[in-house]
């Protein structure tokens, strides 16, 4: 579905997943596995694009909902896979995950992010807390933050991930309160629904709760 002109979420997978349809296509995170050939079917018949259209697939951290399919996405698409250097070696296989996530293909990713790196016209916002490697993605342009786990919105509120699947509560919460410094009107997380309108200033009222 198209989210706003441009911005668009692939429908019917576990993790979202959002590609980008300008000049040069982005998918921002893949979902679980075995969904990659919805995200495909979504570029050819929903966008009426080729896969080869591709050139950037940035994964918001490590976790199986998100780089799951990242190994097929890049042998169908021949995109460039980023991510950031503290969750690189979980991709790559050089670190074991946690018993509690699920396997993925590995793969050695080709760009290392680090705070305010751009890519693609996004700006990477390191957020660590959930993994010691989640970013955050800001469009200045268009207003949006895509959080990936750091910050989620379902049932009408605005949410911080779960103790259960986090590295580090307090550093969530303080990457929480750094992104609702930020200017933008439309939220997009790694689960859940968007966020909008007045998001930044929700995010904001979120944050303060936190302290």
């Amino acid at each position: 579905m198209e989210i706003i002109r441009g911005v668009h979420q692939v429908d019917g997978i576990i993790g979202n997943s959002y590609i980008i349809n300008g000049k040069k296509m982005v998918v921002i995170d893949t979902g679980l596995p075995g969904n990659s050939r919805k995200i495909i079917n979504y570029i050819r018949v929903g966008l009426k694009r080729s896969p080869n259209d591709v050139t950037t697939i940035i994964l918001t951290h490590y976790h199986a909902g998100h780089s799951g399919n990242v190994y097929e996405l890049k042998n169908l698409t021949g995109a460039i896979i980023a991510i950031h250097t503290d969750d690189a070696d979980y991709v790559s296989g050089k670190k074991e995950m946690p018993e509690r996530c699920t396997p993925i293909q590995h793969l050695t990713p080709d760009t290392l992010l680090q705070d305010g790196d751009k890519i693609a016209g996004l700006t990477c916002v390191h957020c660590p807390g959930h993994t010691a490697g989640s970013i955050a993605l800001y469009d200045p342009n268009r207003r949006i933050l895509f959080t990936g786990d750091t910050l989620g919105y379902d049932d009408g509120k605005v949410q911080c991930p779960g103790e259960e699947s986090s590295d580090n509560m307090e550093e969530v919460k303080s990457s929480i309160i750094a992104l609702s410094s930020l200017d933008y009107d439309l939220v997009l997380p790694g689960h859940g629904s968007p966020l909008k309108p007045d998001a930044a200033a929700r995010v904001s009222e979120f944050s303060r709760s936190l302290l």
